[in-house]
């Protein structure tokens, strides 16, 4: 039960991204060209799904946060430190330009494998790498520390 659950959720989200717009790269940077202000072609409807996503964490994380614990986990999975380190800082900075240069963040390119476009493809293999990069990188620190 607990799966088919889990598979509603990401079936919901997968759909509310593609009825947004966020896995059509062209529509993400026609949102991200601040440029296009200027001329009145800048595509500003992406600011309330942007919007709309804030308030909606915001809300779910008052209620979810009161719980004891996640309906489908043993505990919550929070941050324990403030400390600005250099992968809080180049994790948002390599995944702006990401997304600034190619149009897709993680969860809209995981999205438009589905159209089966060669675009989708290029993004989320190089994107799958770097992630398990990062993994590798990461273990190798934490073992030598």
């Amino acid at each position: 039960m607990k799966i088919l659950v889990q598979f509603a959720i990401g079936l919901i989200f997968g759909l509310g991204l593609i009825i947004a717009g966020m896995s059509n790269p062209a529509k993400v940077l026609n949102f991200l060209d601040v440029a296009a202000i200027a001329s009145g072609h800048w595509d500003a409807s992406l600011a309330f799904v942007l919007a709309g996503a804030i308030a909606a964490t915001s809300l779910g994380f008052r209620y979810v946060l009161k719980r004891t614990r996640p309906v489908f986990g043993e505990k919550f999975h929070l941050p324990t430190s403030n400390d600005l380190d250099t992968r809080i800082i180049l994790g948002p900075v390599i995944f702006g330009i990401g997304w600034g240069i190619a149009g897709f963040c993680p969860g809209p390119a995981l999205t438009a494998l589905g159209y089966g476009t060669w675009q989708s493809l290029a993004f989320v293999v190089p994107m799958l790498i770097g992630m398990l990069a990062a993994r590798w990188l990461s273990d190798i620190r934490t073992r030598s520390v």
